[in-house]
């Protein structure tokens, strides 16, 4: 495993850390094959660990904390001590994914509601400090609010978080640019893979600029970059890539990543070449891809020990690029 440096606050972290969505609910979840994949991370160096309320209630936050305390244990009985970085996030008020320029700060993020769910984080995770907390949805309009920046100081001198960042709306980088160079933020995550590289025109030169962490998410394009999705893929009503992949999507979404498979070579599969395009970027301080199962940890952790693709690879793929506005059913 490399790792990099997480901004300006120092830490160096893992490049490929740990996604937990998919364990918040999504079918086929089992909780302890999750706790056996986290823990398969950090024995192969993974330290950085991306959850959020939203992902179970709490759920995926009490999966986090059991590893994080046996882990603890270990060390106390000489094993390994490792420090493992922990970053979740605060759900909206308004339980709306994504902002919209006409909520409020008010409506998706007033203060005391801030500070009562990083204590609900604290609680479910079982920690006295969360390294980093984001806000789950974002709205550069609400940089107009000064309780804003008011709110991410008292989260810091209290001692209850060490860095704040910002989950950013799907194809939307760009929204995000004015709270950066504000200095309101530590750190970013953003949608960036093959197919979305948007982020390199307006974000990804701010966050150099700042010294601002960026976290890679979706690196997979919700699927259907590990070339597994084929149009008669489904899924129950009650997961959330029912909705995603509506036919439209599916069958664009398909049809774009076939077009890759032909560049494979010498027993690449799409998903290392997914992460290692991902890793020519220095600017990435970690990637999060959404991890159920040992044989994922396996294969996605090694791809950092590959490092970033081959030049030849890299340029060949650039021109896959697929520009998306936001729909209903983005999300």
């Amino acid at each position: 495993m490399r790792y990099r440096r997480f901004g300006r606050t120092g830490w160096n972290v893992s490049e490929i850390g740990y996604g937990m969505w998919g364990m918040g609910g999504w079918t086929g979840s089992d909780d302890t094959e999750s706790l056996d994949s986290l823990q398969r991370a950090v024995d192969l160096g993974g330290n950085f660990f991306d959850t959020a309320w939203a992902y179970g209630e709490g759920h995926s936050e009490q999966l986090l904390g059991k590893i994080l305390r046996a882990n603890k244990s270990n060390a106390a009985v000489g094993g390994p001590d490792k420090k493992l970085y922990v970053a979740t996030k605060v759900p909206p008020k308004n339980r709306r994914w994504p902002a919209r320029p006409e909520y409020s700060l008010d409506d998706s993020y007033p203060p005391d509601y801030i500070f009562e769910y990083v204590d609900k984080s604290l609680k479910n995770i079982g920690v006295d400090t969360l390294d980093l907390i984001q806000l789950h949805t974002w709205e550069d309009g609400w940089l107009k609010d000064e309780r804003v920046f008011r709110a991410v100081e008292k989260l810091k001198t209290t001692g209850k978080v060490r860095a704040f960042g910002l989950s950013l709306n799907r194809w939307e980088p760009a929204n995000g640019v004015r709270a950066v160079r504000a200095g309101l933020v530590d750190a970013v995550q953003v949608i960036y893979n093959i197919f979305d590289q948007n982020p390199e025109d307006e974000l990804f030169p701010a966050c150099r600029e700042k010294h601002v962490a960026v976290i890679a998410r979706v690196p997979f394009d919700e699927g259907s970059l590990t070339g597994t999705l084929t149009l008669d893929s489904k899924w129950p009503k009650n997961d959330w890539r029912s909705t995603y992949f509506v036919p439209e999507n599916l069958k664009a979404s398909v049809a774009r990543a076939d077009a890759l498979k032909p560049l494979l070579r010498d027993g690449m599969t799409m998903p290392e070449m997914a992460l290692r395009f991902i890793l020519n970027n220095s600017g990435v301080s970690t990637i999060i891809p959404g991890m159920r199962k040992r044989k994922h940890v396996d294969s996605n952790l090694a791809a950092s020990d590959k490092g970033p693709l081959p030049a030849q690879l890299h340029a060949q793929l650039r021109p896959h690029r697929w520009d998306r506005i936001p729909t209903k059913w983005s999300q």
